[in-house]
């Protein structure tokens, strides 16, 4: 009986909470941004790309407007992103990026960042564009369920 006692109590005191407590934001912010960043570079390969995805629950929602305004999470949503993403894989000719700031909560992280880049469509046509953006990550066990991204 002492030893179910002393086992209950452990687990109240290794709570998720306590976890999320210990979660190192600023690492996984650092890492997590770069891993997003190196997927645009003109020179991105798709082991680039799995690596950004490492960072994603299996069943991650994504909103983006104004291509993707549900932010629902699907089963299948890192597949989803891995097959959107890897039609647009080494697209851009040039590509740069910039980490502004970033806030972090319970379970939580804004970034706010700025991009610009250039390159072809697949019909041959350029294109240029300069954004900032304000990412809203949920998290849930370490990696990023839901991605609300917010930009001009």
């Amino acid at each position: 009986m002492k030893k179910l006692i002393i086992t209950l109590m452990g687990l109240v005191f290794f709570s998720p909470t306590m976890l999320a407590d210990n979660f190192d934001y600023d690492a996984f912010v650092k890492a997590y941004y770069e891993a997003e960043v190196k997927t645009q570079q003109p020179d991105a390969t798709a082991e680039d790309l799995e690596h950004y995805l490492s960072f994603l629950t299996d069943d991650v929602g994504n909103q983006h407007f104004p291509n993707a305004p549900d932010d629902s999470r699907e089963p299948d949503g890192k597949a989803l992103m891995r097959k959107g993403m890897s039609r647009y894989l080494g697209i851009h000719s040039e590509y740069k990026a910039e980490l502004i700031d970033y806030q972090h909560g319970y379970n939580a992280v804004a970034i706010k960042h700025k991009f610009s880049a250039k390159g072809k469509r697949s019909d041959g046509s350029d294109f240029s564009y300069s954004k900032v953006a304000l990412d809203v990550l949920e998290l849930e066990n370490g990696k990023v369920s839901v991605i609300r991204r917010y930009s001009e």
